[in-house]
């Protein structure tokens, strides 16, 4: 199925052009065109993030549907909206996308074969197709042309929501729907959003492989004893990582499986 087809069945149609898995140096060109960004003396992309300059931890919910209900520690860290809300929202920012130009990159998620998750990020801007690129594994030829996705994100940072008609908190939200297995996420300009609903996704489904999620730093010594370093934001896990006599694993997301520690 050809990538229109397959944006069709999900409901999104009359896209201006949709553009996949774009190498980084076309997807720097489709930004500075469209006024994303500008380029620095060093020849990086850059681009403001608007008023969202991190994570939006209150505007994240969990779609409360029958098949997940039980399975969530439901709470002020995991907040329920109701189906009929999700889906809503779902539908209005995939009209929102009509006309619009789309970025699609496929990749995935999971350096562990095993365990590896395909992810299909769907973007309205170029510059955020971009940051995904960069992080997620990147398919083969082969694998691009057989890509079966296991999830969804669909990020528009454009579309504002409504509190008081869409129950959501702010004009930004993320939405993860474990059930019809996508993310939605609106009116936030903050890639790192789009990782972290990767991260949700894996923490969700990697437990059901025997595989324990967790948000740290990594590393290898040279007899393939693994070290593993816990921490919060800024308290030291990337520094902590990086030594000169052993090899890293990564900074960041981790899974720890029977057979290793691997990154996400």
């Amino acid at each position: 199925m050809n990538i229109e087809a397959a944006l069709a069945d999900m409901g999104i149609v009359n896209a201006k052009a949709v553009y996949r898995n774009l190498t980084p140096a076309q997807l720097t060109e489709h930004a500075l065109r469209r006024g994303e960004g500008t380029l620095s003396n060093t020849g990086a992309l850059v681009v403001k993030t608007g008023k969202y300059t991190g994570r939006s931890a209150k505007d994240k919910f969990i779609v409360d549907s029958e098949g997940v209900h039980d399975e969530i520690a439901w709470g002020s860290v995991n907040m329920p909206i109701s189906q009929e809300k999700a889906d809503a929202i779902c539908s209005k920012v995939i009209a929102y996308l009509q006309n619009k130009d789309v970025f699609v990159f496929d990749g995935f998620a999971g350096a562990d074969p095993k365990h590896q998750k395909a992810f299909r990020v769907i973007t309205e801007l170029a510059s955020e197709n971009m940051f995904i690129h960069q992080l997620l594994r990147r398919p083969s030829a082969e694998q691009l042309e057989n890509f079966r996705e296991d999830f969804v994100i669909i990020a528009a940072p454009g579309f504002k929501c409504v509190p008081e008609i869409d129950g959501t908190r702010s004009e930004a939200a993320i939405l993860v729907d474990y059930e019809k297995k996508r993310v939605v996420i609106a009116g936030s300009q903050y890639a790192g959003e789009i990782k972290k609903s990767v991260f949700s996704v894996m923490n969700y489904l990697m437990p059901k492989e025997g595989v324990f999620p967790m948000h740290c730093s990594a590393n290898i010594g040279k007899d393939g004893d693994s070290a593993v370093f816990f921490g919060l934001s800024g308290t030291g896990k990337t520094t902590l990582s990086a030594d000169p006599n052993r090899k890293l694993i990564g900074d960041d997301e981790h899974g720890w499986s029977e057979d290793s520690v691997f990154n996400f």
